[in-house]
């Protein structure tokens, strides 16, 4: 363990080897230490907990200073409606985009028809959570704001804050002034200790991937043979993220945003390899704003409001996956699906993803309620968990790049003037 210390000492104060290279090389190490030693990976696995606690710890002051003093900036009502207007009518049209994407592989390339998977995994605790969902909608309101900030409930605390920083605004303006000093402080103070943390992510991603691989050799799994097994779905996926991060989020970039998505793409090393690592869009949020603001330029206005919200109900590729999930088992069932089911997975998919939160899994657990609505098995998911947690890896980072696309978009379409 010192000796992984020093090295990434020696990469800080002699190399200077940018962050993003660091959490590769990293990423990279740590896969390869979980694969080789995975009885010894346990022994680290507290550098990968302490940082995701301390991620997690900047959360919600982070998303509550950042929403409240972003939305009392934004002034008026008028601006507030127009930003929020732009900003979910593009959360909306891009994961329409990535499912119908993945509607369209997963119909031409057929990846369950015929399939011999031999296996599938028990699948617990699905059909209470996929229940849960329809309270979504009225759990936005909180009833104790204090228990949804100790729970975590994501969706009532942007609620909270974003009615917080309106009515900040309409009360009068000393009192305005003396309110926005101190949040803007506290907003400094908590960007100084995010940035702190940042520094330790080649750390955390280093014991994060090494615990990562090393579960599945200790299971006995066979991480080659599990994917060739569900080779063709496996392949569907990627390439239907691969389409929507690699083509379909960058046209947007260029053509909706004016901008440089190749530059754009580069500055968001940081936070794509990190929520590649951890498979959380909170956890990655800290990392994604720091991004956006100081090397895009989009200013604290846009991004605190646009990327929270992002990191909730922007799921792309949650979307995706949900939507190619679900055709593939009906196909490995032996299920024809109608046109009117077809359109069913297609749109509550986009309201599952909706309803998913920033944490790992999150996007399986939702999976149910698509699965439900077209009254295919839940047992079903079994069949696609073994490959479910690298796949979550890459739409995690799918997720986190539309939400930075979207706070460019939207930025410069308020006029604001980009690093890109």
């Amino acid at each position: 363990m010192c000796f992984f210390w020093k090295i990434f000492l020696m990469n800080r104060t002699r190399i200077s080897l940018p962050l993003h290279y660091q959490i590769i090389i990293m990423l990279i190490a740590g896969g390869f230490f979980g694969y080789f030693f995975p009885s010894a990976a346990p022994y680290i696995n507290w550098m990968g907990d302490i940082f995701l606690r301390a991620l997690n710890m900047i959360i919600i002051p982070l998303i509550l200073t950042s929403i409240i003093t972003g939305v009392a900036s934004v002034g008026s009502g008028g601006n507030l409606g127009r930003i929020g207007l732009k900003t979910v009518s593009f959360y909306v049209v891009s994961t329409l985009a990535a499912i119908i994407t993945g509607f369209l592989l997963v119909s031409i390339i057929k990846p369950g028809t015929g399939s011999e998977l031999g296996f599938s995994t028990p699948v617990e605790n699905i059909s209470v959570a996929a229940d849960s969902f329809g309270k979504t909608l009225i759990e936005i309101i909180p009833t104790n704001i204090f228990k949804s900030v100790a729970d975590g409930n994501m969706l009532s605390i942007i609620f909270f804050a974003v009615l917080f920083g309106y009515f900040i605004t309409r009360i009068n303006e000393k009192p305005r002034h003396s309110i926005m000093e101190l949040l803007n402080a506290l907003l400094e103070v908590i960007m100084k200790i995010t940035m702190f943390v940042i520094k330790f992510t080649p750390l955390g991603v280093f014991s994060i991937s090494a615990k990562v691989i090393s579960q599945q050799v200790l299971m006995g799994n066979d991480i080659g043979e599990v994917i060739s097994r569900l080779g063709l779905y496996f392949i569907t996926v990627l390439t239907g993220l691969l389409i929507h991060g690699l083509i379909t989020l960058p046209l947007s970039v260029r053509l909706l945003g004016q901008a440089n998505p190749l530059k754009h793409l580069k500055n968001m090393a940081t936070p794509l390899l990190t929520a590649f690592s951890t498979s959380s869009s909170n956890a990655t949020l800290p990392l994604t704003m720091e991004a956006v603001e100081f090397k895009d330029g989009v200013s604290n206005k846009i991004a605190s409001f646009t990327l929270p919200l992002g990191a909730t109900i922007n799921m792309n590729g949650t979307a995706l996956y949900e939507c190619v999930a679900v055709i593939f088992i009906a196909q490995a069932y032996g299920i024809e699906l109608t046109h009117v089911q077809q359109l069913t997975i297609v749109f509550t998919a986009l309201l599952a993803a909706i309803g998913s939160a920033g944490i790992p899994m999150a996007g399986l657990v939702m999976m149910a309620v698509v699965l439900k609505a077209v009254g295919l098995p839940l047992e079903g998911i079994g069949l696609v968990l073994a490959v479910d947690r690298i796949l979550d890896m890459f739409r995690t980072t799918i997720n986190v790049y539309g939400d930075t696309c979207a706070a460019v978009i939207i930025a410069k379409s308020e006029g604001e003037t980009l690093n890109i």
